[in-house]
């Protein structure tokens, strides 16, 4: 009997033991699911040792084992690739292998013979027709996706360009204007009293730096003291908590021309150090039209005034002009005669009128100064060594190519004249014409009659407007007290206390004096002694009086 050896206990105790297979590249298990029959699993993590018993299809394993690092062949497939072929299973042509390349991770694992491991390495290192071709595509295609996103890229550049430079050209054309605030630009609704020529607030602000300035020069004038604008702007600055400025006087000498004389004079005594008194100052002349001979001219609180209108005047002839300019561009279009206009157009916008332009004043005269190389050479050409009048040359050539043409000022942006509201065509659909045409003449001639319509027709016209109601209380005051007759001082005391207006008893008697002129049968006066008695028909039918006031209210209205 064979004496037994330790080591024939692990082949009795594990008969079989399965290889480590390799892990997939994407981590999915094979597609065929088949386990090779050569090895199974073991539960234990120790290294998986084969039987020494070998089979009938395999070769006797030799006697010691070596670790063999079969070759790596990667390949690249745009899909996830199936699970990898075990370099140590045989090749079996009858299962399914899937077209697509696998993708070979490096690992090591156990050679189980020469034989085998040779074939293993040689079908790695041979790639397949379809791997091949596959490549190709997949390098083509990837080819043209970079070519896209080149020139993608690149459109995207462009356009962001183009956006750049387009923003910054109509930066430069259209300049950012200054948004005016409210209490500016709806100046002329917010003024009391009846509607008239209400001038917008630039020119009320002009109007009262005028009334400033022209009170400064006065004073000063009538001291025989010479005026300069610096004088002038701390007086009028001080007066109105505004900033003064030549481009006022500018405007001021545009609106009245022949309100000042200016001149730029030097040597004037200043008594400030900042003021040089060779410097030259814009200086200020009032003239007058009156002079008296054997004095100085004297700007009395008379002529002030006069001025005062005069300039004011000139201001609303400005406006008229461009309300005349917006009348013309209605359609249909409009014309009123200057003397007859007491308010502006409905739709006019008064705040909205262009700004006066200011005139050129008398600039100092220009004292001439080397400022440039050009200049210097040419007046000590004679006085410097050749060398520094090479090195000048130079100098002046060097500037002559670097400077840009000189770029005129941009001219003041002209308001367009304002047009109405034009309504959309879908709102006036299935209107005939003729009707358009009749509605919109109507509108023009009551909005001519507001325009040309006085103060005392304003007046009588919102009187008209409260007959109505005042007829009705007063008929109730007349049944309420059940006299034929009543003195003026009740009943107007009856209707202030009845009527929906804030109105005095003298504002009602007024009130009542025109309901007695316009139904003389209904409403009758009667004069006995001091006083004025009324007397009423009970018996008229008011709605056909009420009917009577509002016809005569449309027809003084147009």
């Amino acid at each position: 009997m064979a004496q037994s050896r330790v080591t024939d206990f692990y082949p009795r105790r594990r008969p079989g033991l399965a290889a480590p297979r390799a892990k997939s590249a994407c981590l999915t298990p094979s597609p065929s699911g088949l386990v090779t029959p050569q090895f199974i699993r073991s539960s234990s993590r120790k290294r998986a040792r084969p039987s020494t018993e070998p089979r009938s299809d395999q070769a006797a394993p030799p006697a010691r084992r070596r670790l063999r690092l079969p070759g790596l062949l990667f390949d690249y497939q745009d899909s996830c690739p199936s699970s990898p072929v075990d370099p140590s299973s045989p090749a079996d042509p009858s299962s399914p292998v899937s077209p697509s390349p696998v993708k070979k991770i490096k690992s090591t694992t156990v050679s189980e013979g020469p034989g085998l491991s040779a074939t293993a390495q040689q079908r790695d290192k041979v790639p397949s027709k379809d791997t091949i071709s596959e490549l190709q595509s997949c390098l083509r295609r990837a080819r043209k996706l970079g070519a896209q996103a080149r020139a993608l890229k690149a459109r995207i550049q462009e356009n962001a360009v183009e956006s750049s430079t387009s923003d910054a050209k109509v930066s430069t054309e259209q300049p950012c204007v200054k948004k005016v605030p409210a209490y500016q630009r709806f100046h002329a609704l917010a003024q009391p009293g009846p509607p008239g020529l209400v001038l917008p607030y630039k020119y009320q602000v002009l109007a009262e730096m005028f009334r400033s300035m022209d009170t400064i020069v006065g004073m000063l004038h009538n001291r025989s003291e010479t005026v300069t604008f610096a004088k002038v702007k701390q007086g009028v600055q001080d007066m109105m908590r505004k900033r003064f400025e030549e481009r006022n006087v500018g405007q001021i000498k545009t609106v009245y021309p022949t309100s000042y004389c200016f001149r730029q004079e030097c040597n004037v005594p200043t008594f400030k150090d900042s003021i040089k008194r060779s410097d030259y100052q814009l200086t200020i002349e009032p003239l007058l039209d009156q002079e008296t001979s054997g004095g100085a001219t004297q700007l009395t609180a008379t002529c002030l005034l006069q001025r005062r209108q005069v300039f004011r005047r000139n201001l609303v002839e400005r406006v008229k002009e461009h309300h005349k300019a917006f009348l013309a561009s209605l359609n249909p279009p409009m014309a009123v005669p200057e003397d007859q206009l007491t308010r502006w157009h409905p739709r006019f916008n008064v705040d909205e009128v262009p700004d006066i332009e200011p005139a050129e004043l008398p600039q100092p005269p220009v004292t001439e100064k080397l400022t440039t190389a050009q200049e210097v050479l040419a007046r000590a050409r004679s006085l410097m060594s050749p060398k520094m009048e090479k090195a000048l040359s130079n100098l002046v050539l060097r500037s002559a190519e670097s400077s840009s043409p000189g770029s005129s000022s941009p001219a003041l942006p002209a308001t367009p004249p304002a047009t109405p509201p034009a309504a959309s065509p879908s709102a006036l659909k299935g209107v005939s014409q003729a009707l358009l045409e009749r509605i919109r003449a109507k509108e023009v001639q009551k909005q001519l009659a507001q325009m040309t319509r006085c103060p005392e027709q304003e007046l009588r016209l919102q009187r008209l407007e409260r007959l109505p109601e005042l007829a009705r209380v007063l008929r109730g005051v007349f049944v309420s007290e059940r006299k034929p007759a009543l003195t003026m001082e009740v009943v107007c005391a009856r209707m202030v206390d009845s009527c929906r207006a804030a109105l005095s008893p003298g504002e009602m008697e007024k009130h009542v004096l025109l309901l007695s002129e316009l139904l003389p049968d209904w409403l009758s006066l009667h004069r006995i002694r001091m006083d004025t008695y009324i007397k009423l028909d009970k018996a008229a039918d008011l709605a056909g009086l009420t009917e009577r006031l509002t016809h005569q209210i449309h027809t003084e209205g147009l």
